[in-house]
């Protein structure tokens, strides 16, 4: 299989080659990444590689290095979560390349007990998004250095954007005026959940909410006007 096809820059345009397609960048990636790739994925001119946590940082840098692909940057790391797989969470790099104007995404599966390699290393801003990912989800990186929390508070409970996290959260805090700091407190709710419906009847609903029967009739009489 021979390496996706690269433009040669135009004059007047941006001085950047632009890969002229990424129909062959299935391939190539299998060459270069060999058992480590586990499928790939092409959707709207950007291309999925998905492969083995355990060889995640031998991946990133084959691609870092690859004299044809060179993802030099990392743009953002993000998870996933999908509670019904037995690993739940994916973890998603977004790679670019500037010599081949190229955005590569790569993912890797995991649970919440088995640590996915850190990128530090090769990329020091991966420790930022590292954390935030850890923030967010409970993702575990083996090798980062400062895993700690990035946008919640310190004293948060849980990882708010698992799809189990409770949307009144654990606990809630507020300024105390007796104490002078910021106090945790158990969630109180100022009356139960409740569910609304926003739609309008003057913009043509025609069904009738319980408690609402007006509703109904209201719709008719906005059809017949």
């Amino acid at each position: 299989m021979s390496a996706p096809e690269v433009k040669a820059p135009q004059p007047g345009r941006c001085s950047w080659p632009a890969v002229a397609s990424v129909q062959g960048i299935e391939g190539y990636l299998g060459e270069i990444l060999g058992d480590a790739l586990l499928a790939t994925e092409v959707h709207v001119r950007e291309a999925t590689a998905i492969v083995g946590r355990e060889r995640l940082a031998w991946v990133m840098e084959t691609l870092r290095a690859d004299p044809v692909l060179r993802m030099e940057q990392l743009i953002d790391i993000c998870g996933v979560d999908y509670p019904d797989r037995a690993e739940r969470f994916e973890v998603v790099y977004q790679l670019l390349s500037m010599r081949a104007n190229l955005r590569l995404r790569v993912k890797v599966t995991t649970d919440a007990r088995t640590p996915v390699p850190s990128l530090t290393a090769l990329w020091p801003v991966a420790g930022w998004y590292e954390r935030e990912t850890w923030d967010c989800y409970g993702v575990l990186f083996d090798g980062n250095p400062d895993l700690r929390r990035i946008l919640t508070d310190y004293g948060f409970e849980g990882h708010p954007f698992r799809k189990d996290f409770p949307l009144t959260g654990h606990v809630e805090l507020r300024y105390s005026e007796e104490h002078k700091r910021v106090v945790y407190e158990p969630v109180k709710l100022a009356q139960d959940f409740r569910s609304f419906d926003f739609l309008s009847p003057w913009e043509g609903t025609d069904y009738v909410l319980p408690g609402d029967e007006k509703a109904g009739e209201l719709a008719k009489e906005h059809k017949r006007a």
